[in-house]
Order: C-alpha cells, then structure tokens, then sequence
C-alpha cells in the first residue's frame, strides 16, 4: 500500500507518495511519485481540470530532429551562411524546418506556418509566426549558393559516415526527373526543360536529379541538379570529378569502393573518369550491341550459389569494350525470363487481336461503303501505332496494299521463329561488366543488383504522402537546387533513422516508419498557472501505441522529449 513520506530540504518540508514491499525477506521502496511542497499539493487539488488539452504530432518530428542533431544540421549550414541578426532565425533553422516538413508533411512554404504550428517541432526549434511566411523562408533560400550547397553536403555526408558508421564499399549512382509547374514560356530558369519525364508527364517542363546512395542503409552522401533534357551519360561525366573527390574523402584514403551503376551512364569518357577516381565499378552492357554474348547457350553457363542467388546463371568472359578490356559475365535470369515472356505474351496477343480487328475493318469498308473510307496514308499511320513497342516491328511483318477496288487492305503475319529466337537469345539475359577482376560471379551479380537501393531512394522521393520532391513552387534555378538540397537532406535523415531502427531488430519500409511515427502523438494537459507561480503547470502523454510503436519509442528513446514545457 501506498504511503505519504515527508522531507525536510533546506529546512522545507516536501512530500513524496511512495510504495514499500518485501523483496528477498527486506523491506524495499518499489516505486516513488514526487509530489511537491504542501503549497503545491493544494493547488492541484484545487484545480483537477485542465484549462485546455494540446494534441500534436510527436514521433516523427522528434525521432527526425534526433537524426538532424546528430548530423549537426543547422551548425553546419549557419557556419557556411551565417545569419544576419541576432533577433531572427538562423538560415540552419529554415533550411532544417523545410527538411523537417519534408520528412513528416511535405507542404507549401505558404503552409509551412500552419504545419509547424500543429507539430511538436515548435517546441525544438521556436519561432514566431512572423518568421515562418513564405517569403522570409524565399529570402534566406536565397541566400545559399551552389557553391555554399556542394560544401554543406560535402560536411553533412562525412557527418553521416562517421557518426552512424555506414559502410561504403558498395555506392550506387543513378538518375532520374521529375516534373515541374514552371511556365513553359519562362525564359529564366535553365534547369526546368522539355524532355522524357520518368513520371509520363512530357508536357511539362522537367528538372533532373542524380544520387550517389550506399547500400547500407540507402543514405544518399551526394546529388545533383541538372537540366531535365540533358542525357544520363553528360550527367555522369558532369560530376565524375565530383564523386572522385567526394568519395576520396569520405572513404579516408580507402580505394576498396564499388560504384555501381546502369548501361544510361556508358561512355568512353566516363569509364575513363572511373578509372582515374578512388573506386572500382561494376555496369551493364545494351544486350543487343553483343550477339555474341546473347547466343551463348544455357548449357554454357554455371548455376550460381542458390542460396543467394536461386535460379541464376552465368558465363564468364573478357571483352574489350569502352576502350579496354574487361571482365563480362552473361547472366540468365529464370524469374526475369518467366516474367519478361509473360509480358511479350500480352503484348502479342493484343497486337493479334488489332491487327485483326483492322482488317476485318477494312474488309467490311469494301462491302459497305461509306462516305468516310480509309485511305491507304491513314492505314499504314494505323498498323505503325499498333506495332508500337519493343520488339514488335521485329515479331510481326504488316503490308498495306491497294484492293482492286482501290481501298486498301491489310496482309500480316505473326513470325514464330523470331518468337523463338527472341526467347533463346535475349530473354531473361543480362550482360554486366567489371574491372573488378577478383570478385566470384556471385559478387558481380549481387553488387549489380544493390540497385534498387537507388531505386528506392528515388521511389520513396515520388511518395507524395512522405519525402515528396515535388510540386516545386520554385521558379529560379538557385532555388530550385535549394528546393533539391533540402529533400535530399530529408532523405538522408529518414534513411539513418531508418537504418538505426533496423538495427535494433525494428524493420520497417520508410512508409511504414514514418506512418507508425506520425501516428505517434502528444496530449498535453494545461493547467492555469498557480497564484504564485509564473507558467502554467504542463502534463505530457502520449497517444495510444501498438506493440511496434513502443519498441520504436524504446529504441529511439523518444520519451525523454516530454518533458518540453512549451505549448
């Protein structure tokens, strides 16, 4: 049974409720709850109810700027670009809450104010509602250059290396576009062009974005910003010096690195600057610049360890390619053939029924004519649109001829030997190549395929619930790299988080992390400030949690922030 004990402390009595059991035979205190001095204890006994309740998200902001501390985030920016005055946020700050947002809530920089205001990080970063308007946030992004950028992610990713120990012989370089509102009769902005949108959506103006990523932990260490009609190839040879020094630097002198990248980053050029950089590379080939490679048959190649590699086979070869020679290795894929066949299948069998379709069209335009007849241009335009496709042109052989009633009519065929050729040969194949000359066949396929750490990174910045890179309400290139910094930043934060809980035994996509997270909330309990007291007394709670949300408040330990006072 509980009891009420009082102490005398600087000769004032304070009182404590506490609870004594017998443990192994003795008398022990189990548990004590301080209750203050007498003068305390009436008051809240007075005052039972609170003057209001507080909700707001707590768990993704919490365990998001725990990350960011550890980064050091907002130091770094401010000694790149220090503030302008002591009485207004710090360029850090604004940079840092954009990151934040991103991370929980991707919003507006109009919105951001709102957000901030139903989040718990307004008790770890105050601010006024006067410093978070759109166009304070615009006028301290427009305070960073690229220059200031390249140096504040060069000291964020050496942060992130060596605080968190990320492994760094395997990085993954990839590209990819998303697309923008900016007015296509802008002339000012040179990074928002026309090109091919990754996203379908080649009507708008595109920016591109290239990330270096490890495979321990998908944590991006470098990106940059280019014009979206620019090749991946140019990208690749823009920033090889770049990634040169970046890895040089981060790895300490280290040269056992492996940069992976795809057959959209071939050139002579760039194999050259990979070759003159502190890492090796493992690449793909285009499968059908190398016949020769494609029609080795399976019984030529060698199962690879079915325990990691189940159903994969190889042939293992050197070839000069690029300039210089180097080792190929020609997988087969069972899965990727299964599932690459059944797609053709598909494809196939509706350009059968088209086909079809158009000529048993044509052929009732003859019998009934009307006053709208195909003409012979308008059917060839035809069958070429339904021939679209890969390898299409090569699996059917269409001829428009003109009827002896003038009309045209359609002749096609369906070319099975191709079909089978096409199965033998490409199907489920791809080629990759190597300097790394040391490696097993194994190492060389299970390096290639740490792609889709990069993959995901990119996927995650499309999410639009979390990370989102877009809409971009920017419209000038330095804030647009600005805009990219900051979402790449809050990739980063998530990707460490993530790792970390990961490592713990808690293993979540980012999606479901940050959604357990957000669900997370606080209720703070208000009550009036007493007669003689100054501020309100605050209780803290935290919403209702699942078993998993309470390892993840274990493991990060997240219940330390409750004691914030402000509301």
């Amino acid at each position: 049974m509980a009891s009420l004990t009082k102490k005398i402390v600087n000769g004032k009595p304070y009182y404590y409720l506490r609870e004594c059991q017998r443990v192994g035979g003795k008398p022990k205190i189990v548990w004590t709850l301080y209750l203050g001095s007498v003068e305390r204890m009436v008051e809240r006994l007075m005052c039972p109810d609170p003057k209001e309740i507080d909700i707001c998200e707590f768990g993704a902001s919490a365990a998001c700027f725990d990350v960011a501390a550890a980064l050091d985030v907002a130091a770094i920016i401010d000694r790149h670009v220090p503030k302008r005055s002591s009485d207004s946020l710090s360029v850090g700050s604004y940079l840092l809450l954009a990151a934040l947002n991103r991370c929980v809530a991707p919003c507006s920089k109009a919105r951001l104010g709102a957000w901030y205001a139903s989040s718990f990080v307004r008790r770890l970063i105050p601010a006024s509602p006067s410093q978070l308007t759109s166009q304070r946030f615009w006028d301290n992004m427009n305070r960073v250059d690229e220059a200031q950028l390249r140096a504040i992610e060069r000291e964020l990713s050496h942060n992130a290396v060596s605080r968190f120990g990320l492994d760094l012989r395997c990085l993954l370089f990839d590209a990819t576009n998303f697309f923008t509102f900016v007015d296509s009769f802008n002339p000012a902005p040179k990074l928002p062009q026309r090109g091919h949108s990754k996203e379908g959506r080649d009507n708008l103006r595109i920016v591109g974005l290239a990330l270096l990523v490890t495979s321990d932990g998908d944590v991006p260490l470098f990106h940059h910003t280019y014009p979206g009609n620019q090749p991946d190839s140019v990208t690749f040879q823009s920033v090889a010096d770049e990634l040169a020094l970046r890895c040089r630097d981060l790895a300490g002198g280290v040269s056992d690195i492996t940069l992976v990248f795809d057959k959209g980053n071939n050139s002579a050029e760039n194999l050259a600057s990979a070759g003159r950089g502190p890492f090796h590379f493992v690449g793909s080939l285009v499968p059908t610049q190398h016949p020769e490679l494609l029609a080795v048959p399976r019984r030529k190649m060698r199962r690879l360890d079915p325990e990691t590699l189940p159903a994969v086979w190889s042939y293992r070869t050197r070839k000069k390619v690029f300039g210089c020679e180097r080792t190929i290795l020609c997988t087969f894929n069972q899965p990727l053939f299964d599932a690459q066949q059944k797609t053709l299948r598909r494809e196939i069998a509706k350009r059968n029924e088209k086909l079809e379709a158009l000529r048993l069209s044509l052929v009732r335009q003859r019998a009934h004519p009307t006053p709208n007849q195909p003409t012979l241009a308008s059917t060839r335009k035809n069958v070429e649109s339904i021939l679209k496709g890969r390898h299409m042109k090569t699996l059917f052989s269409a001829e428009v001829i003109v009827a002896t009633d003038g009309l045209p009519a359609l002749r096609w065929e369906f070319h099975q030997r191709a079909w089978e050729t096409l199965r033998q040969t490409l199907l489920g194949k791809t080629i990759l190549f190597t300097d790394r000359d040391d490696w097993t066949d194994e190492q060389i396929v299970l390096a290639y395929r740490a792609q889709y750490h990069v993959e995901g990174a990119f996927r995650c910045m499309k999410d639009p619930r979390f990370l989102t890179f877009r809409p971009m309400f920017h419209w000038t290139d330095q804030k647009l790299r600005v805009h990219a910094f900051y979402c790449v930043l809050a990739l980063m934060i998530v990707s460490l988080l993530r790792r970390k809980l990961a490592h713990a035994g808690i293993c979540l996509s980012p999606v479901d992390m940050l959604r357990r997270l957000t669900d997370i909330r606080q209720i703070a309990l208000v009550y009036p400030a007493p007669p003689a007291a100054k501020t309100p007394f605050v209780r803290s709670k935290l919403s209702r949690t699942d078993d998993v949300q309470n390892k993840i408040i274990d493991a990060l330990g997240l219940i330390r922030h409750l004691d914030a006072q402000a509301v």
